[in-house]
Parts: structure tokens; sequence; C-alpha cells
């Protein structure tokens, strides 16, 4: 299976400038090829190089590596674009943010991810450097650092393709590396996971009220410095939000191992949508990534061998764990579950965890059981 592993450059001042040069040109051609796709109604990669190949190379003094990866970069850009205005994330047809999706061309950050092959960079691991391709020429020894993991496994490991990253005055290397995926067990039962609104992140909740305040306080205000903060807590946000669901997942993925059981896990598509919620909850479901959470845990159980499948959360929140009995009033607020019919109490995202885990022994039985011998033609 496929990881990414993330490490910190420590370039000197010229080779940090001999990357942000780079990163611009490259990200400016990616505009300008953006624009002609547009123009033309071009967006297929090995067309769109018909077009633009020469030009960006000349223009902006790219190696013909680097080219062909800012097309490509350009032409899946708009195959996300296209994605996304299928799925309804850009608003209904004729809505102005729709409206300006499918008119304005592409545009790209100056510091917006550049991919590099091997063609572009090599490893020196044992001295911990890079040789890295840059409109200036190589770099030589480009020191780096990252954590114990990250450097065991770009050292042990098989590299592919890296994204060339500058994030808040640092550089980094995001390299795709290949691990081993050991076989799954087969499950003691099932470890069920429910993406509770109450209890999403365990101890982050007042951690994401402090931010949802302190949001709201900055947007009433609407000054360019208010704005500026704004952009700056919405990326610590972000990370905040990322390192909760590696520890959350963490957390399920060990437990799930120790005990010998797989983990259930409610299906993830269209919760916002499925979800009726009042406006304080909307804001909460809104401002936490229940999508990376789920990639997460789901990455790390493939890891570990741990089984899981994905279930029909419907109804799991309204139905008795103990009896069966369904009744949307057996939920008489977002945390308690007090069951109608045989008068069990629990805590809400507790019950529907347990339902959760008995679908996902359901669903495991029904994949895995063996298929009865079908009869011989006479």
């Amino acid at each position: 299976m496929k990881l990414v592993a993330q490490v910190k450059l420590l370039p000197t001042p010229q080779q940090a400038a001999a990357l942000d040069a780079t990163l611009r040109a490259c990200n400016a051609a990616a505009s300008d090829v953006a624009r002609m796709a547009r123009d033309l109604g071009c967006y297929r990669n090995y067309d769109l190089r018909r077009h633009a190949y020469h030009g960006i190379k000349a223009d902006y003094r790219l190696g013909a590596q680097a080219a062909q990866h800012v097309i490509k970069k350009v032409a899946d850009a708009y195959t996300t674009l296209k994605a996304n205005i299928t799925a309804g994330n850009l608003g209904k047809p004729g809505s102005r943010r729709r409206r300006k999706a499918e008119t304005n061309p592409v545009s790209f950050r100056w510091d917006a991810a550049q991919p590099y092959d091997a063609r572009m960079l090599s490893w020196q691991t044992d001295g911990r450097t890079v040789s890295i391709w840059t409109i200036d020429g190589w770099l030589k020894a480009v020191a780096y650092t990252g954590s114990v993991d990250q450097l065991k496994a770009v050292a042990e490991r098989p590299i592919g393709e890296s994204d060339l990253v500058h994030r808040d005055g640092m550089w980094f290397l995001y390299a795709t590396v290949e691990v081993p995926e050991p076989d799954v067990y087969d499950p003691d039962g099932f470890l069920g996971v429910d993406m509770g609104i109450a209890n999403i992140a365990y101890d982050s909740d007042g951690y994401r009220r402090r931010q949802q305040r302190l949001r709201r306080r900055l947007q009433a205000k609407n000054t360019k410095s208010a704005r500026r903060l704004l952009a700056r807590r919405r990326k610590k946000e972000s990370r905040h939000a990322a390192n909760v669901n590696h520890t959350i997942a963490n957390r399920i993925v060990t437990e799930a191992a120790r005990t010998g059981r797989g983990i259930a896990v409610e299906k993830l598509t269209g919760i916002r949508d499925r979800v009726r919620l009042r406006k304080p909850q909307r804001v909460t479901l809104s401002s936490w990534s229940f999508h990376q959470l789920g990639d997460i845990l789901t990455y790390k159980a493939r890891r570990a061998g741990v089984p899981l499948v994905q279930v029909d959360p419907r109804y799991t929140s309204q139905t008795c764990h103990g009896c069966g009995h369904r009744d949307k009033r057996n939920r008489p607020d977002q945390e308690t579950f007090h069951c109608r019919s045989c008068g069990v109490v629990a805590h809400a995202d507790h019950n529907a965890a347990l339902n959760i885990a008995q679908r996902g022994v359901q669903d495991w039985g029904a994949v895995n059981r063996p298929h009865a011998a079908l009869p011989h033609n006479q």
C-alpha cells in the first residue's frame, strides 16, 4: 500500500531562493496553461501537451519533466473541478458559485504543491540530504529532517513521486512510499465507530467551541487584519483536526488489534445531507473533517491488518441495541438515548456504536460467508 511521508527541508538562504523561484515559475505556468485549456476547451493531459509544452518550457525556463508535471497538474485540477460540479459541491445549476467555477479558468497560488519524480529529485538517505531540480539548476545536498517514523519510511521503502510544498515559511517534501500490507485476520467481533455530533473528537470539543466563537468575532469585524487572522486560524484549525483525527484513529485501531476485533464504521458519503440537525449542530458538523477521519482510520486499519467494514448508519441512533425497538422519540436530546420500549438509558453515541458494531458483524459475515456448493449439471 502507498503512504505519504513528510520531511522538512532545511535549505540555505540561497537554496530557499531557488526553490521559491521554481515554485513561482511552475505555478505561473500552470495558471497560464489553465487559461489556455479553458479558451480551447481542451482538458486532457496529452491533448494539452500539444498546445502548451514547448511554450511553457521556453517562457518559464522549465525542464521537460517539470513542464509535463505542470500540464498534468492542470488536467487533474479540471478533472477534480468537473467531479465537484457533478456532485453538486459547488452549488445548484445557475448559482453564482457554480457559474464562476464553470466559466473562469482554474488558477494556482504561487506556493501550490509541485510534483517531482525520480528524474527531478534524488535522495541521499545516509546523509539526510536530497538533490533537487530548480529553474536555476540542480541543488545539491539540501538537508532534511523529520520524525523517526517518517525518516525510517524514506530510508527503507521505495519512494515514488514527491510533492514540493511551501507552508508557513517552511519547505517540505511529501514523498509517496510503498509499505507492505499485512494479511487481514478473521475478526472476533467488531468495534463500532459512531461519528457523533456531541463527541466527534473526544476532548477537542472545547477547542472547537472556542474557535467558533473567535471565528464569529473576526467575521463580524471584517477588516483586512481580521481576514488575515482568519486565514491563519483556518490553517491552525485544519492542523489541529488532522492531529486529533490521527489520535482517534490510532486509539481505535490499537484497541481493535489488541482484542482481535474488526472495525465497523458508518459510511460517510453524504453525511451532511443525510443528518438533520439544528443550526448550532450544523455548524459543529461542518467544522470537522469526517471524511479525513474515515480515510485515516481506513489506511491505519489496512496497515495493521485490521478488518474494516463500512455499514449503512441509518436509524442506528434511533434503534435500541438491547431490544431492537426503533423510534425517533428514543432520542430526547443529542447526547441521551432512552428506549421507549424496554426503558434502557444510554449515551446516544455509545448506543449507535453498538448498533454499528452489530451491522459490521452482519456485513462481514455476508461478504465472507462460504458459498453453498452448486449442484453439478447432470
